[in-house]
C-alpha cells in the first residue's frame, strides 16, 4: 500500500528515537489521565479486593484503545522493543518499560523517567486472569490449560457411564441448557457427576468437574404459521406478517405467523431489517399494520425456504426492551441456584441485566450469593458495547465470565463482522483479567457425523485463546471431547493468547 507524502513524513519523524519517545510519552500520560477519570465512576462498585487491578488495567486499556497506534508500533520494531501488541493484560507496566528502555537510548535523565517496572508486573495479569478464572471454572489440567465444557443430552440423567466416559476424555464442566429437559432430568444429570467424581480413574486430569446451567432467557421466536393457499414456500420478494396474535385465516398474498413475545413488536420500526432462522431468511420492515408489522422478503435461496414454528428471529437494527429473566427463567432460578457451580446468563445487554440477577441469586441463597459464578452471554451489538460496564458490575462482586454466543451475535452483526468482533471480545476480557468462554458449532461436524471439517479443526485450534471452548451435544461427543483435548494441548506450546510460543520446531528436522 502506497503512503501519502505526509504519511511518509510522520512515519520518518517517529524514526527518531527523540521524536518516538515524546509521543510515548504523551500516550502514556493520556492513558493514565482518562483511565483514572474511568476508575473514579466505577471506583464504588468494585467490593472485591483481588479486582482492583484488573478494573485499573480495564481502565488504562480503553483509554489506550481510543488511539490510532499503529504508525507507533511500526516506528518501535527497528529498535527492538515491544510494538505493544500484546499489551493487553499489562497496560502501564508494558508502556513504562518501552518508555524507560528508549529513554535510556536517548540519553533522557532518569528523573523524568518513569521507572523500569518489576518483573512481576509484567506476569501480574496473566496471574490474575488464571485466579479469576479458577474461581469459575476450578483448576484447570495439569495438561491443558483450557477447559472443555460438553452439553448434556437427556440421557445424561439416566445413564451414569455417560458423564463417567467424557471424565475420561477430558471434560471439564457439563453444561446444562435449561430450555430443555427440567428439574427431575437436571437432577439425575448432576447426580451422576457427583458419582462419577468420587472414582478417582474418572479424573484423569486430577480435578473435579463444574456444573453450568444456562437460563433459558427469552426466545423470540415464530409460532403459529399460516401459508397462503397453494403456496409452501418462501421466496424473495414475498410478504410476511409477523402478529402479536396467532393468524386464523389464511390471506391470499402473503404469509402470517405471530411472535413469541408479542411485546417487541411496537418496539420495531419501518425500514429495520429482520433475519429468521438463524441467517437463512432476511427480511425488512415495510410496513406498521394493526395486526403487526409486514415484512419484504429480502434475502432467501432460488428454491425458496420453508417457514418453520419455533425458528429464531432476529432484530440487529433495533435495541429491544425486553427482561432478560422470564417467567420461567425465576422459577428455573430456584433449582439453579442451589445445584449450579456457574450460571449462564442469555440476553444480558446492560448493566441493569447484571444487577437484576443479582438482586434474585440474594433473595434465594442470601450473604452467599457472592460466590455463585455466572457468565455473561455477549448475543447483541447492545451487549457488545456494554461489555466493559457488564464486567465491572458483575466481577465487581463475584466471579465472573464471558460467552462469545457467535451463533446469535454472527446473525445480529452480520457474518462478515464476527471475526473482528471475537477478537475485540477476547482482548477485552484479557485486559480485565476476564475467563472467555468459545461457543457455538465448536467441531459441529464431527460432534454429529464423527468426520470433522477442516476449518473446524482451525477454529478449534484458535479456540485455544480462550479460558473454556464449549461443545453441542451429538452422536460422537466422546470422540470430540478427545479430539479437541488433543489439539488444545498441541496448541497451547504455539500459542498463549496472542503471544506465539517459540518452542523448537520439528516438522522439517
Amino acid at each position: 500500500m502506497s503512503l501519502t507524502l505526509s504519511e511518509q513524513l510522520k512515519r520518518e519523524q517517529l524514526s527518531y528515537p527523540q521524536t518516538l519517545l515524546h509521543h510515548l510519552q504523551k500516550l502514556r500520560h493520556f492513558v493514565t489521565v482518562e483511565g483514572e477519570e474511568k476508575l473514579q465512576q466505577w471506583k464504588n462498585l468494585i467490593e472485591k479486593d483481588n479486582f482492583q487491578p484488573s478494573t485499573r488495567n480495564l481502565a488504562y486499556y480503553l483509554a489506550l484503545r481510543q488511539e490510532d497506534i499503529r504508525d507507533l508500533q511500526l516506528a518501535l520494531m527497528p529498535w527492538g522493543l515491544s510494538s505493544l501488541g500484546r499489551i493487553e493484560s499489562k497496560v502501564l507496566p508494558t508502556l513504562d518499560a518501552v518508555i524507560a528502555t528508549l529513554g535510556a537510548v536517548c540519553h533522557q535523565e532518569a528523573s523524568l523517567l518513569p521507572k523500569h517496572p518489576p518483573l512481576e508486573a509484567f506476569f501480574q495479569g496473566d496471574q490474575l486472569l488464571a485466579s479469576h478464572s479458577a474461581e469459575v471454572f476450578g483448576l484447570p489440567s495439569p495438561q491443558r490449560r483450557v477447559r472443555i465444557m460438553v452439553t448434556m443430552p437427556t440421557e445424561a440423567a439416566t445413564d451414569p457411564d455417560f458423564i463417567a466416559q467424557l471424565l475420561r476424555c477430558g471434560m471439564d464442566c457439563i453444561r446444562i441448557n435449561c430450555a430443555h429437559d427440567g428439574p427431575k432430568e437436571w437432577q439425575g444429570m448432576i447426580e451422576n457427576l457427583r458419582e462419577a467424581v468420587k472414582n478417582p480413574e474418572n479424573l484423569v486430569n486430577g480435578h473435579t468437574c463444574k456444573v453450568y446451567m444456562d437460563l433459558a432467557g427469552p426466545k423470540i421466536r415464530l409460532e403459529q404459521i399460516l401459508a397462503p393457499q397453494s403456496q409452501t414456500r418462501l421466496y424473495q420478494g414475498d410478504f410476511l406478517l409477523l402478529t402479536t396474535q396467532p393468524p386464523h385465516t389464511a390471506h391470499p398474498q402473503y404469509f402470517q405467523a405471530n411472535c413469541s413475545q408479542p411485546e417487541i413488536i411496537p418496539q420495531i420500526p419501518v425500514g429495520a431489517k429482520v433475519w429468521i432462522d438463524d441467517g437463512h431468511i432476511g427480511a425488512e420492515v415495510i410496513a406498521i399494520m394493526p395486526e403487526g408489522l409486514l415484512l419484504k422478503i429480502t434475502h432467501a435461496r432460488e428454491k425458496g425456504e420453508k417457514l418453520k414454528a419455533d425458528k429464531g428471529l432476529n432484530f440487529p437494527d433495533t435495541v429491544l426492551n425486553i427482561d432478560p429473566l422470564t417467567a420461567k427463567d425465576r422459577q428455573d432460578l430456584d433449582f439453579i441456584a442451589e445445584n449450579a457451580d456457574i450460571i449462564g446468563y442469555s440476553f444480558v445487554q446492560k448493566a441493569s441485566d447484571i444487577e437484576t440477577l443479582q438482586l434474585e441469586l440474594q433473595s434465594r441463597l442470601g450473604d452467599t450469593w457472592r460466590q455463585k459464578a455466572i457468565v455473561a452471554k455477549i448475543e447483541t451489538p447492545l451487549a457488545v458495547k456494554n461489555l466493559p460496564e457488564l464486567i465491572i458490575h458483575a466481577a465487581g462482586k463475584q466471579p465472573f465470565g464471558v460467552m462469545i454466543a457467535r451463533g446469535d451475535l454472527a446473525v445480529e452483526i452480520g457474518y462478515q463482522r464476527l471475526a473482528e468482533i471475537q477478537e475485540e471480545i477476547l482482548w477485552l476480557c484479557e485486559a480485565a483479567h476476564i475467563p472467555v468462554i468459545w461457543a457455538t458449532q465448536v467441531l459441529e461436524n464431527l460432534v454429529k457425523k464423527s468426520i470433522p471439517s477442516r476449518a473446524e479443526i482451525t477454529d478449534a485450534a484458535m479456540a485455544e485463546r480462550s479460558e473454556c471452548v464449549m461443545l453441542n451435544k451429538g452422536e460422537y461427543i466422546r470422540e470430540a471431547v478427545t479430539i479437541l483435548d488433543d489439539v488444545l494441548q498441541r496448541m497451547q506450546t504455539h500459542q498463549a493468547k496472542k503471544t506465539p510460543q517459540l518452542r523448537a520446531l520439528h516438522s522439517w528436522v
